[in-house]
């Protein structure tokens, strides 16, 4: 379950980072290779344990399946909060900025 979550937020965000391709201002494509990078990390740990499990690998509880997906969820929700950070030290924008002076 971690890897179908991580695949499908590294899709959604790729769609919208090729509809905003030529305005990269929002950093989508940082966004993309995170969701990428553990998509591909899920994926060499599913091989891994299929290699060593086997068909048992397939067989997994209904209190597995929960975990598994809790932890994706909980990776989807961790990259979208360095992305944020990532957002706000950058401010393309300049919203942050321009309250900062506004305030001053």
């Amino acid at each position: 379950m971690t890897l179908l979550v991580t695949v499908f937020a590294a899709i959604i965000s790729t769609i919208l980072w090729y509809m905003k391709a030529p305005d990269n201002s929002m950093q989508l494509g940082t966004l993309c290779l995170m969701y990428w990078g553990a998509s591909i990390m899920w994926l060499v740990d599913a091989i891994v344990e299929y290699s060593e499990v086997g068909a048992e690998f397939f067989r997994q509880s209904g209190a597995d399946m929960l975990n598994d997906s809790y932890l994706g969820l909980s990776v989807v929700a961790l990259g979208l909060i360095i992305w944020l950070v990532i957002l706000f030290i950058k401010d393309p924008r300049g919203v942050i900025r321009n309250s900062l002076i506004k305030n001053n």
